[in-house]
């Protein structure tokens, strides 16, 4: 029983987010910034990815992203809109998950309200929840740039939709598997930074300098320890090139969720509200 109430508090913890994110004045600004940047991507590029993924210049560019084999598996797929939906996902949804996911408890314990927020849970459901939360609004983000790629396509070809349905549920585990750990290290971040604006300003060191501090270590010690793997992102380009598609794909985004989820539920318990 007291599982389950556990359990209930985090998913009311997790609706909250979601109601902050689509029901408040300042996520309704983050959303229409969101489907603005995505109308110029399905104006520009989706909408006319059967003639982009033949020119040039798309060729040139996905060459320099993707494997040979990859380039032409991509070039392969049925629906040339969810080929250019891809390139541009894959890269783009993790950096944007980490702007939205910055402001996971931040704002409550700046306020003072994260205190009572705590008398009816308890700080790793508050954790665990508002982490939930960020990954639904991410799972829908993520849903609704599909279906209207796949309505794009299937307007231009009726029959590409089932076609572009079913690639699309596969496109949808890899985009969200890929971005968890993103989220798990902004929650990680939220467990002792006070400030949504300040979690962005270190996140973004944390990318900028951690990768430079693993290359100076593993240039002294003289051997390669694999801490990369500790930062997240490090195997998006398995993942956009398909290869090692469970080690890639699953494994390791997993590992840092659960990672980066743990210490800062250790953090959380100990650092004050």
């Amino acid at each position: 029983m007291l599982e389950l109430h556990s359990f209930h508090r985090i998913w009311c913890l997790a609706k909250f987010e979601l109601i902050r994110m689509f029901l408040t004045k300042r996520g309704g600004i983050a959303i229409a910034a969101f489907a603005t940047a995505w109308l110029f991507i399905f104006y520009y590029a989706i909408s006319t990815a059967q003639e982009l993924v033949s020119s040039d210049i798309f060729v040139t560019i996905a060459y320099q992203i993707f494997s040979g084999a990859s380039m032409r598996e991509l070039l392969s797929w049925p629906v040339p809109e969810l080929s250019v939906f891809w390139v541009v996902a894959v890269y783009s949804f993790p950096i944007f998950s980490l702007i939205a996911a910055s402001d996971q408890t931040c704002a409550d314990r700046s306020r003072g309200t994260l205190r009572f927020i705590a008398l009816r849970a308890t700080r790793s459901e508050i954790l665990f929840g508002r982490f939930l939360g960020q990954v639904l609004i991410l799972s829908v983000l993520i849903a609704c740039t599909l279906i209207a790629t796949v309505l794009m396509a299937s307007y231009r070809d009726a029959s590409l939709f089932f076609v572009g349905l079913i690639k699309s549920l596969d496109i949808f585990k890899s985009i969200l598997i890929a971005v968890m750990p993103f989220i798990a290290l902004m929650a990680f971040f939220n467990s002792f930074i006070r400030s949504a604006r300040l979690a962005i300003i270190v996140s973004f060191l944390f990318f900028g300098l951690i990768p430079i501090g693993i290359a100076f270590i593993e240039y002294k010690l003289g051997m390669s320890i694999y801490l990369t793997y500790l930062i997240p992102g490090v195997q998006l380009s398995d993942v956009i090139n398909q290869k090692n598609v469970f080690l890639s794909g699953y494994y390791i985004p997993l590992a840092q969720v659960c990672g980066y989820l743990l210490v800062g539920n250790i953090i959380m318990k100990r650092s004050s509200l």
